[in-house]
């Protein structure tokens, strides 16, 4: 039967499944706590191949449309180019140098990125109860995705739900529940333990690509997990959830009484580390040759204080 989801379900949820304090009253981690340096010694075992997979999609794709936060696209501008050096525009003295130069313009979270743990608040709060005004025009003054920098390695398990299913992409606004998830991974062959990085596979950012139409992706209907399943991640004690749809959640919301409820509980009550925008097209299909789900995994974020998330090109290592 299905859950019902309103704010009396989401702050129930949120009390139920807080981790806050489990790490310590300083903890600024959340969930990456729970990769163990053996974890990674064993994850480090997957590579077999020596084959990556990166899980960055590429910056000059035009996902954002405006429905949410005011986030903008990748903007990439040359500073100095080639055109610039044939012309002798740089030779100027004798000790000149002809080379070409760019910048990046974009929010942290304009592609694939990590949400950080002062990205989503619970009220006035955010991970292990810190006020959120501790977020203020300079960044986050505690939980800043700095902390991430070198926590993002381990087992990685792919959760290709959409071709479990026998489709190209689930349909828009399929809730994926902790049964679809258990049955996955039972059909796969692969075991969810503590610790892992499990990346979802909705299908649905490879058919804008397909399409070349992303004018819906970014905060509009989608496919994704169900709000009951912040009670499978808090259960499996994994370290980050992932997907390749913008905000990992099912849209519509399951609510009208909260915008990504499910946001609310697994950022600031679990403290899960959450990873968005996935390209994962490549990797599901080695998977799906090979029959293994499981990879050496990492996904380091910018060395960015204070950052309430930030761009990532994640590799899947098999």
């Amino acid at each position: 039967m299905p859950m019902t989801v309103n704010r009396a379900a989401i702050y129930e949820a949120a009390e139920k499944l807080s981790n806050w304090g489990r790490w310590g009253p300083e903890d600024q981690l959340g969930t990456l706590n729970n990769v163990a340096p053996e974890d990674v010694v064993a994850a480090a075992g997957l590579i077999r191949k020596g084959r990556s997979f990166a899980l960055g999609l590429a910056l000059d794709e035009k996902i954002q449309s405006g429905l949410f936060g005011g986030r903008w696209n990748p903007i990439h501008s040359m500073l100095a180019t080639g055109t610039d050096a044939a012309a002798g525009v740089q030779d100027e003295g004798p000790a000149y140098l002809r080379y070409a130069d760019d910048a990046l313009n974009m929010p942290c979270q304009g592609s694939t990125q990590w949400d950080g743990l002062a990205h989503i608040f619970l009220d006035d709060k955010m991970w292990n109860g810190y006020p959120a005004s501790l977020v203020d025009a300079r960044g986050a003054h505690k939980n800043g995705i700095e902390h991430y920098r070198d926590k993002c390695v381990g087992r990685g398990v792919l959760l290709d739900v959409a071709r479990w299913k026998g489709v190209e992409m689930l349909d828009l606004g399929y809730p994926v529940t902790s049964a679809d998830l258990d049955g996955c991974a039972a059909a796969q062959g692969v075991e969810i333990r503590k610790g892992d990085f499990v990346i979802l596979r909705t299908g649905h950012q490879e058919q804008c690509l397909k399409t070349g139409d992303w004018s819906g992706y970014a905060g509009g209907d989608a496919p994704g997990l169900a709000f009951e399943t912040c009670y499978w991640i808090r259960e499996h004690d994994i370290a980050a959830i992932c997907a390749d749809t913008w905000g990992c959640e099912v849209r519509p919301n399951e609510t009208d009484e909260a915008n990504q409820p499910w946001h609310w509980v697994v950022i600031p009550a679990i403290g899960i580390a959450m990873g968005e925008i996935y390209y994962v097209r490549e990797l599901a299909e080695d998977c799906a040759a090979d029959g293994v789900y499981e990879f050496f995994f990492c996904a380091p974020p910018l060395h960015l204080p204070g950052g309430c998330g930030s761009p990532a090109n994640p590799q899947a290592i098999k």
